[in-house]
């Protein structure tokens, strides 16, 4: 099928690539810093950029804790794994609602990205 034809706009596509784990970082700060973009667009990139600030935070003070630890690091890396698992999964969820034309927002990750990030991004 040609690349013309494709089931979803590019607005869509662009959605699509915003929410891709740790990639999606740097085109969502990037449409933040311009300000330019659809209401949706927007939204989903201070949802992505909050969900990767959060796993990037938690992925260091865990990684962190078990270097440091003498009593349970082997605990903490298993913990940090399951952090980055969601993460993922959090993001491919994501990422398929929207394929299917649902809503892109995360009770609570939602809320704090538009109160943290809507103040100094947009």
């Amino acid at each position: 099928m040609p690349l013309f034809n494709a089931p979803y706009p590019i607005p869509k596509t662009q959605l699509l690539l915003h929410l891709v784990p740790i990639v999606g970082f740097f085109p969502s700060l990037w449409t933040l810093y311009r300000g330019q973009g659809s209401r949706e667009q927007l939204a989903i990139s201070r949802l992505s950029i909050t969900l990767a600030l959060t796993w990037l935070l938690g992925y260091l003070l865990l990684a962190t804790g078990a270097a440091t630890s003498d009593f349970f690091p082997l605990r903490l890396f298993i913990l940090n794994s399951f952090l980055t698992s969601g993460y993922f999964l959090v993001s491919v969820w994501l990422i398929l609602r929207l394929m299917q034309g649902k809503s892109g927002r995360l009770p609570g990750f939602t809320t704090l990205a538009e109160r943290v990030l809507g103040k100094y991004l947009s």
